[in-house]
């Protein structure tokens, strides 16, 4: 059984002209971002052996970077491939409510996405609260990013506690995937695994060698049921992800777990 990418992009031209990200092409050793399509996507994920990618759609306060229609345009082009993780309006509640509830169907989409960096707003804001409250009724988890912020915004909205932690103790239903590992904020990222069943990890943004060793730590222990693959493409490919993997010292079940099991089980696939 294949690999599952649980953070992956196919970037609109209006998203790769946006100024903050210049970091991210800096860190990678780019000047521009090459703009991939559904056929250099899936090559890609072939190449690594990865069998499903969750898309993601982007909204932010200057409106949409990838919109819900252009991910479920590329989910109807290899719907075996791929499932969408929807995007959605916090200055528009009713309107974002609405749409969780008319697209979340556990097939095309699985799941939301909400990058508070993009806002400048940290989880427990209170145009977040609709959100949640519809992720719940449909079933499906909330997806963010914890930890620093690559490009050039505050890193603030990343920290776990106290924002995550209040969102998850008002909603102690709710399932959350914090992506980009969560780092420099690990041990924030220990105490939120013991307190809350429902809250989960990936590894998007991170090639298996650049893991920190007290994150790898974790994988192996108190967050083998919760870490998933991620990869961030197309900043990262699927390859460069997996090409050490080896190197973290995995067993078998830990490695089953963290490459498709776990995603399979929190997000229904």
């Amino acid at each position: 059984m294949g690999a599952i990418d649980v953070w992956a992009q196919i970037t609109t031209e209006r998203m790769a002209r946006r100024p903050w990200m210049e970091t991210l092409l800096r860190w990678t050793g780019r000047t521009e971002l090459d703009l991939q399509t559904v056929e250099s996507t899936l090559a890609a994920m072939d190449r690594a052996g990865v069998d499903i990618t969750l898309l993601s759609g982007w909204h932010g306060p200057e409106g949409s970077l990838i919109s819900n229609d252009e991910v479920a345009d590329c989910v109807a082009r290899a719907p075996d491939r791929f499932r969408g993780l929807m995007t959605v309006d916090l200055e528009a509640p009713m309107q974002t409510v609405r749409e969780i509830r008319r697209l979340a169907d556990r097939k095309t989409f699985v799941g939301v996405r909400v990058v508070p960096w993009l806002w400048g707003l940290p989880p427990n804001d209170r145009r977040y609260y609709p959100i949640y409250a519809a992720c719940i009724d449909a079933g499906v988890p909330f997806c963010t990013q914890i930890g620093h912020t690559g490009p050039l915004r505050r890193s603030e909205t990343g920290r776990m506690i106290p924002y995550l932690e209040e969102v998850m103790l008002d909603f102690p239903e709710l399932v959350v995937v914090g992506g980009h590992v969560g780092f420099p904020f690990l041990d924030e990222l220990v105490t939120m695994t013991v307190k809350f069943p429902n809250f989960h990890v990936d590894t998007s943004a991170y090639a298996a060698h650049r893991l920190p060793p007290a994150f790898v730590e974790w994988m192996k222990g108190l967050g083998r049921d919760r870490v998933m693959f991620g990869t961030n493409w197309p900043m990262l490919s699927p390859a460069q992800c997996l090409a050490r993997l080896d190197d973290l010292g995995l067993t078998p079940e830990q490695r089953d777990a963290y490459l498709s099991g776990n995603a399979r089980r929190v997000f229904g696939l």
